[in-house]
């Protein structure tokens, strides 16, 4: 008797497990029953490209471009800024291809809703979150520190005498200023999207306007020996600065002169750093549906400012390294005659926070986050999510020292471009609803000669190959960085290994060309599929990679109380387990499968 009793604990245990875990990988269906659009359906293409490129085209342009031209890549930048755009188109076919197919609110974290599941979808919004909080603040922090900068820090040094905050973590001083703006724009964002997306479109063509007006005068008043500088000329110019800071032991490095002169790898590694420069793209994919034909203009918008953007990078890049030598480049203000126009610069700000409150309203329609926050003014704003996620902004700006969790809020929005990437490959080999196909055992010759039409087993098969790359990706990714110095040297073990991993990657990705794709069309689709979203996911795992421990750790906080948010939260309010219960009720079948105890 008690060994029974045992076996019925231990089966009533296993029933709990399984329901937990089905719990979680449910799934949001594209047309959900019941759900209604309250959003505005506003916005043009232009409007679109307006937003990605104000979002995108930020203070980097005028403080990256000095920066890793000085230090790392040279006059070779220009490559650096073209390999990380390619990097960045990866990423946005793939939320191109979701902006066609998915045409709502939520941009990634909508995606992954109803393709992986909703922990997945939580994690990607808690990520997205993290990350348009943080670069929203670090932008203002950015203005407000050149506005300073053109009145004699006027600001900073009253506000260090009177308000200090000596404490780790905590900024030196409060950013009045910062947070004023924040709320200030957060109140133009509340009262209606229409209206603040003019202001950040005119915003955005003054910002172009003065980049094209450098870009022009660069490329009028450049040298092209400039980037043909001798091994000489460094050397001497090295000798001089070592003697200027020898009393700081400052290293000084020019490289050897040349188009590249630290060398190809350090043209590649300023790639990885340029790749940061187009972060921003994403949040037209949060306009789903405010926007009057998203299924073209989404997709058009997101490639539109893409291009732009790089245009702009590469543009104020080469007029620079031409205008002078790149090793008297300031690496904190390369262009002040741009510095005087800075005052424009909220029209980045203003893009960086039209997306926040717009995954925070999907994630509260959804029951996943507070449900006060999909609330809904009048002139059709999600005016509680817009004010919430702009005071959080704020109070970051004014109190912390953002530096140390700008690279943390890179993992979200890279742990985003990555899941999205995943979705595409298994939205695109689902199985054909409409196809009625008998069951089907696992086979090697299954996946290598599989039907003509996509069924249950053939997605499956697509599902657990996606895994396995991802494994390898994050194999390939740490043994690339790690192990540097063993490649450079050809030594055997590591050379073999990464052949092998390669090889092994190549062929999962063989296999799942092999399947056959759902029939079901979008007006965009990524092209060279499985190619591009593997591509995609390898770059963005390796970027993940080169970031610190430091940062890892910060990373792992966050997720915590966001998985604590869930766990007591989201996953009893959830939506879809309404809906789902709603149906069951209905057809009288009792709720073993899909639900967790409430």
């Amino acid at each position: 008797m008690a060994h029974s009793g045992r076996c019925a604990d231990f089966r009533i245990t296993c029933a709990k497990v399984l329901r937990l875990i089905q719990s979680l990988t449910r799934k949001k269906p594209l047309v959900p029953e019941g759900e209604e659009s309250k959003f505005c359906r506003c916005l043009t293409t232009l409007d679109l490209v307006g937003l990605g490129v104000g979002s995108t085209l930020g203070a980097s342009v005028y403080v990256l471009s000095g920066e890793v031209a000085r230090e790392v890549a040279g006059p070779s930048i220009i490559i650096s800024f073209l390999v990380a755009a390619v990097a960045s188109v990866f990423a946005g076919l793939c939320y191109a291809e979701f902006g066609a197919r998915v045409p709502k609110t939520g941009s990634a974290y909508l995606y992954s809703y109803v393709t992986v599941g909703e922990v997945w979808a939580f994690v990607s919004g808690w990520n997205l979150l993290l990350s348009y909080v943080i670069r929203t603040s670090s932008v203002a922090k950015a203005w407000t520190g050149a506005f300073d900068d053109l009145i004699h820090n006027v600001i900073a040094e009253t506000l260090r005498e009177h308000t200090p905050m000596d404490s780790p973590g905590l900024a030196p001083y409060p950013d009045f200023l910062a947070a004023g703006l924040i709320m200030l724009l957060t109140g133009i964002l509340a009262y209606g999207v229409k209206e603040s997306v003019i202001v950040n479109t005119g915003f955005t063509a003054v910002n172009v306007t003065v980049l094209a007006f450098i870009i022009i005068s660069g490329f009028i008043k450049g040298d092209i020996n400039n980037w043909r500088i001798s091994e000489e000329t460094i050397l001497n110019a090295t000798r001089d600065m070592k003697n200027l800071t020898l009393s700081q032991n400052e290293a000084v490095d020019f490289g050897v002169g040349g188009f590249f002169p630290f060398g190809l790898e350090s043209t590649f590694t300023g790639a990885a750093t340029c790749f940061y420069a187009f972060v921003g793209f994403d949040s037209i994919a949060t306009t789903g549906e405010e926007v009057q034909n998203p299924q073209k203009a989404i997709p058009l918008g997101i490639m539109a400012s893409l291009l732009i953007c790089f245009l702009a990078y590469f543009g104020v890049s080469a007029a620079l390294t031409l205008m002078m030598p790149y090793y008297l480049l300031d690496s904190h203000s390369p262009l002040p005659v741009a510095f005087e126009y800075v005052g424009w610069e909220p029209a980045n700000l203003l893009g960086m926070m039209f997306p926040m409150p717009r995954v925070l309203f999907a994630m509260a329609r959804d029951g996943l986050f507070f449900k006060p926050l999909c609330y809904m003014s009048p002139r059709q704003s999600p005016v509680f999510a817009t004010l919430s996620s702009g005071a959080v902004a704020a109070f970051m700006v004014l109190i912390f020292d953002l530096k140390g969790l700008v690279d943390m809020s890179s993992i979200g929005t890279i742990f985003a471009y990555c899941l999205v990437a995943m979705c595409v490959l298994i939205l695109r080999y689902k199985e054909d609803s409409g196809f009625i196909h008998g069951l089907e055992p696992f086979s090697v010759m299954g996946l290598l000669r599989p039907p003509s039409r996509p069924t249950q087993r053939t997605s499956k098969n697509v599902n657990t190959v996606t895994i396995i790359i991802l494994f390898l990706v994050i194999v390939l990714s740490v043994l690339l960085s790690e192990a540097l110095h063993s490649l450079r040297r050809r030594e055997l073990w590591s050379v073999l290994l990464i052949c092998v991993l390669v090889l092994t990657l190549v062929f999962a990705v063989v296999i799942i060309w092999r399947q056959p794709q759902s029939t079901t069309k979008a007006a965009f689709m990524v092209p060279c599929l499985p190619v591009i979203p593997v591509l995609s996911v390898f770059i963005n795992t390796y970027l993940m990679v080169q970031l610190g421990g430091e940062i890892w750790i910060s990373y792992a906080v966050w997720m915590a109380v966001g998985l604590i948010i869930y766990f007591c939260y989201g996953i009893r309010h959830s939506v879809q387990k309404q809906r789902l219960q709603e149906a069951r009720t209905h057809l009288n079948i009792v709720p073993m499968n899909f639900d967790v105890a409430a």
